[in-house]
């Protein structure tokens, strides 16, 4: 397994990410989202992955870019945009090669192992 954490330093769901796999002894990398950001190969990946832009973005957040993007119709315009600012997006988003989850998700990393 290779697993990727993506989250924010001060995220909680990151937190029990992180402590879910320091449980069970496996092997991670943590990046921070807001400092590193996503690779555009990365983020494609977590895309396909995930099934779409809709499905990564932080819709609960409270920033104003936020609830602008609810009103566009342009998927790749809102790609764009989340990959430019990370802080759009839901945390942890955690990568095992082409497979990806965004949030905490414990039920689908333990059929990873």
């Amino acid at each position: 397994m290779n697993i990727q954490i993506f989250g924010k330093s001060k995220c909680f769901d990151t937190k029990k990410a992180e402590r879910y796999f320091k449980e069970r002894r496996i092997k991670y990398q943590f990046i921070d989202l807001v400092r590193f950001g996503m690779s555009g190969k990365e983020f494609d990946s977590v895309l396909r992955a995930v099934g779409g832009i809709d499905n990564l973005i932080d819709w609960n957040g409270k920033q104003q870019q936020i609830t602008n993007m609810k009103y566009m119709d342009d998927a790749r315009a809102k790609e764009d945009k989340v990959f430019d600012d990370p802080s759009l997006m839901k945390t942890p988003i955690v990568r095992n090669g082409k497979q990806a989850t965004v949030g905490y998700c414990p039920e689908v990393w333990a059929t990873w192992e």
